[in-house]
């Protein structure tokens, strides 16, 4: 064995290294036996370390107890078995032939309570002929000992986070060196595999291999579980998924894991892997838990959305001021908007909306959205008619309000009146006055409670939520921006004077513009309330 015992806590002794050595000297322990006296009294002579390749590990050493050589091997049991002729027994020595069916019963038996299995066999050596050759033991007369269970139980968490990446659209494949029994029952026990799977969503890695790729390509899609399989199975099986335009993450812990790691759009090692499986990996999973996994896909999803979110609102922005100031040019027409009111403008959307729409907290409600095209566009239709709609109306209301302006005195919108708009102020004919201060400062407010509200339509676009879901978890984030934005408009228009070619307004004019802007969102609230919610939808 390579691993080792951590005796620094007598109360909770851990294994270093291999997993299961680990588990086969916390046995040893278990019985009183230290290892470390067997181990350091038996010279290692020749040692074939493990590989998935050869699925077993041999070992020659000096004994000191017979004086001779011994050679050792521990493997997959079927592997191992092949190279003995007898088995040992409590009545001796039977031919392997003979005990072969008890012993792949007692296997299945194991396998089918998703255990893992090891075979142990030795041979004294009363001779210098070679043991080894091209990496493989050579002799074929061992004498089989027996089998050792491992049972490495299922995190408790793990069934709900294979759920949710099965909820979230993603496929989830078993690459193991385990028998099929083992692999079948492990992936049962984590909920994929279920009673409607056929055998053919099964196979192992001698299977695979001799598949041609044309033929896997029609397979690959519903392949669950590749057992006894070999490093470079897991790498064809990567690309295999990637001509079938898969997006393919891939995690693994070993050194034979680093092509198929590398292979993938994103490789995730385990925290204590190797180094070769960190290096050729994007992302190293610290705690080992496949729960971080399917969190990770929750905040890479959350994170697209806020983006989505942003350009929505930036780009209405956009749209609705450029807008002005190209049909202003067109009418020959000065633009309502100073150049400072136009930073602060600039400032609410590319600093301020950016703070709160991306301090907005994941949402769990992304997991059951179906997983994005590799060809899919950051701007989605919806969002490009969201942008277009809401922009146009914006600037059509916009306009309007500068003709009421231009046709009217108005030092209060208690003045304001339909009846006389449409009653009169239509009539080009009649002469146009420049905008009062009071008149541009009403229009910048506006202009920007308008985009204010809109924000909180931003928030809830493409979720089918109120604009209010969620509020008290953002609230440290999201409301705080908003809060900040009124707070900087007030002290802008109150006191920002020839700087920013603003008056102040009076309270009851800060109340109608609150007031009346607020229509934006509750308009959104509406559409977003009769609007069927298609999230869970796939492709």
């Amino acid at each position: 064995s390579t691993a080792f015992l951590d005796y620094a806590d007598p109360e909770h002794i851990r294994a270093l290294g291999n997993p299961t050595e680990g588990a086969l000297l916390l046995w040893l322990h278990g019985l009183g036996v230290n290892y470390l006296d067997l181990r350091e009294n038996a010279r290692v002579q020749e040692q074939l370390t493990f590989s998935t390749e050869r699925k077993y590990m041999a070992t020659v050493v000096e004994s000191p107890l017979l004086v001779k050589k011994v050679l050792y091997v521990k493997g997959a049991p079927e592997i191992v078995l092949g190279l003995c002729s007898t088995v040992l027994t409590p009545e001796g020595q039977v031919p392997a032939a003979d005990m072969r069916p008890a012993i792949e019963e007692q296997l299945l038996a194991y396998q089918n309570q998703a255990m893992r299995t090891l075979g142990f066999a030795y041979r004294i050596l009363d001779d210098d002929a070679p043991v080894f050759e091209d990496g493989r033991v050579i002799r074929k007369d061992l004498v089989y000992l027996g089998i050792a269970a491992i049972s490495d139980p299922v995190r408790d968490d793990v069934p709900q986070a294979v759920k949710d990446c099965m909820d979230a659209g993603i496929n989830i494949k078993i690459v193991t060196g385990d028998t099929p029994g083992t692999a079948r029952e492990i992936g049962r026990q984590i909920g994929l595999w279920t009673e409607a799977d056929t055998p053919d969503r099964l196979m192992t890695g001698v299977e695979f291999e001799q598949t041609p790729d044309a033929e896997l390509l029609d397979r690959v899609m519903d392949l669950k579980i590749m057992c006894r399989a070999r490093p470079m199975d897991k790498e064809r099986l990567v690309k295999l998924l990637q001509k079938k335009d898969q997006v393919v993450a891939v995690t693994g812990d070993g050194t034979n894991d680093a092509p198929a790691l590398n292979a993938a759009q994103v490789g995730l090692s385990m925290g204590d892997g190797t180094t070769v499986a960190k290096e050729a990996s994007a992302i190293t999973i610290l705690d080992n838990s496949f729960m971080s996994i399917s969190r990770a896909v929750m905040w890479g999803r959350s994170l697209y959305r806020n983006i989505q979110r942003f350009i929505v609102f930036q780009m209405t922005i956009n749209v609705a001021a450029c807008l002005i100031v190209l049909i202003g040019a067109f009418l020959g027409t000065e633009s309502p908007l100073t150049v400072t009111q136009m930073l602060w403008v600039n400032l609410i959307m590319d600093t301020f909306a950016a703070l709160a729409l991306a301090s907005l907290p994941p949402d769990e409600r992304v997991m059951q959205d179906p997983p994005r095209k590799t060809t899919d566009h950051i701007i989605t239709r919806p969002m490009g008619r969201n942008i277009l709609g809401v922009g146009i109306l914006f600037v059509a209301f916009l306009f309007g309000l500068l003709q009421y302006f231009k046709h009217a005195d108005v030092t209060s919108l208690t003045q304001f009146s339909l009846s006389g708009y449409f009653g009169s102020y239509l009539d080009f004919s009649s002469p146009e006055h420049e905008l009062t201060g009071y008149e541009l400062s009403l229009f910048f407010t506006i202009f920007v409670l308008l985009q204010f509200w809109n924000m909180f339509n931003a928030k809830a676009f493409n979720t089918h939520q109120s604009a209010f879901a969620r509020m008290g978890a953002s609230i440290g984030g999201f409301g705080v921006v908003a809060l900040l934005i009124l707070a900087g408009q007030y002290l802008i228009v109150t006191f920002g004077g020839k700087m920013f070619n603003v008056v102040p307004l009076s309270w009851t004019d800060w109340g109608i513009i609150f007031a009346g802007t607020s229509l934006v969102l509750w308009i959104g609230e509406l559409v977003r309330a009769f609007t069927p919610d298609k999230s869970s939808a796939r492709p």
